[in-house]
């Protein structure tokens, strides 16, 4: 990956998973990392028990708003994240496509929830430290 990483994170109404995923990484990678979020078919809203889910970690979501799936979106970023939705990704050369899954919080009470977010962080946690561990050798390497 040359330059600074970018992530996409995929859901169908991109108004849980994918938002949550993407707040995680937001604050857990800062500006090393860009961050995107889509679905093919956006929600009006972010997910109200997300919402507070975050929250309670101290990450606020509240002023998200679910975003439409573009190629573009898909071809400006390094690894495209599906998030156990079924959706898929338009597939272009060159980018790493991964399928995490995790539960839908759609009708899910706050303490289901809540597990989701946490099984999130953790895949987000791993997902950075294999980006920046990579993308700091890369550039060591040069």
């Amino acid at each position: 990956m040359a330059g600074k990483p970018s992530v996409l994170f995929v859901c169908v109404h991109n108004a849980g998973r994918s938002q949550m995923a993407a707040a995680w990484l937001t604050h857990l990678a800062g500006d090393r990392i860009e961050v995107r979020s889509a679905g093919s078919a956006p929600g009006d809203r972010v997910n109200p028990a997300a919402v507070q889910a975050m929250a309670e970690a101290g990450i606020d979501i509240s002023h998200q708003t679910p975003r439409l799936l573009t190629s573009d979106a898909v071809r400006e970023s390094d690894v495209c994240i599906t998030m156990g939705c079924g959706d898929t990704c338009p597939v272009f050369p060159g980018k790493r496509y991964l399928d995490w899954k995790v539960d839908d919080p759609a009708g899910q009470g706050l303490e289901a929830v809540r597990t989701i977010r946490d099984k999130i962080k953790t895949l987000v946690e791993g997902l950075i430290a294999e980006i920046i561990g990579s993308s700091e050798a890369d550039e060591r390497g040069r």
